[in-house]
């Protein structure tokens, strides 16, 4: 009486399969052409094994970005009301993407995080729980921390630039940047850093933790602005170390 759950977990798989990698090359069409995007640090990414992703969060377009810079299946986190249409939380689900209640991480958000940290997943987390509204990072939300505690896998952070430029979120449509276009300030560009050992943030108190991961990932989105093609010089960023 098994056999057919079986079989569709295991055509399930393949379909999923399929679809990331379909997507995947449309995607990087797409942004390369219609944004183009520059990455780099790909190979700080491990094959394989659990990893925790954390990134600052610019715009809708920040998972399909971090999916292009690594490579690598990863799984996304999503608001369970995207989940309410029958089609679309197929479509979602086959891009590994699980529900959570809210946004940022909460409760529930960090023990959907380490039931896919323990099946062997890279997860993405934006730990400022939401996009930003000026551009700028701002503060990390403290269950980072705790998450970073409950969590033994790599921490890798993600720089993401120019995205918000391309589609802030009280915009609906997005600003194109194409390839051979002349220089504008929506080029995106994503950089990849190397692996964090998450034993060292959980030992330190909450508000260092949080501190030296900001800064971490702050780094990463300045290299991701020095990596953008051609940006207008009159391109500002706050001082090094700014803790909002």
């Amino acid at each position: 009486m098994t056999q057919p759950t079986i079989h569709a977990s295991r055509l399930d798989a393949r379909l999923s399969y399929c679809i990331y990698e379909s997507l995947y090359y449309v995607s990087a069409g797409v942004m390369t052409l219609g944004w183009s995007l520059r990455t780099e640090g790909r190979r700080h990414i491990p094959a394989a094994g659990p990893a925790l992703l954390i990134a600052n969060h610019q715009s809708f377009f920040d998972p399909i970005l971090i999916g292009l810079a690594t490579r690598r299946h990863l799984c996304f986190l999503a608001r369970k009301t995207l989940f309410k249409n029958r089609f679309f939380a197929w479509a979602i689900r086959m891009l590994n993407a699980v529900p959570i209640d809210q946004e940022g991480v909460g409760k529930e958000g960090i023990k959907t995080i380490l039931e896919q940290l323990h099946l062997g997943q890279a997860v993405v987390v934006f730990p400022e729980g939401e996009r930003t509204y000026d551009g700028q990072m701002h503060s990390l939300r403290p269950g980072i921390q705790l998450l970073i505690k409950r969590a033994q896998a790599p921490i890798i952070p993600i720089g993401i630039a120019g995205a918000f430029d391309a589609l802030p979120r009280w915009r609906s449509a997005p600003t194109p940047a194409p390839l051979f276009w002349p220089a504008c300030r929506a080029r995106i560009a994503v950089s990849v850093g190397e692996p964090m050992e998450a034993r060292r943030y959980a030992q330190m108190p909450r508000e260092q933790s949080l501190r030296e991961l900001f800064e971490r990932i702050e780094a990463q989105w300045r290299r991701a602005e020095r990596l953008r093609r051609r940006v207008p010089r009159e391109l500002k960023l706050p001082p090094a170390g700014q803790w909002s």
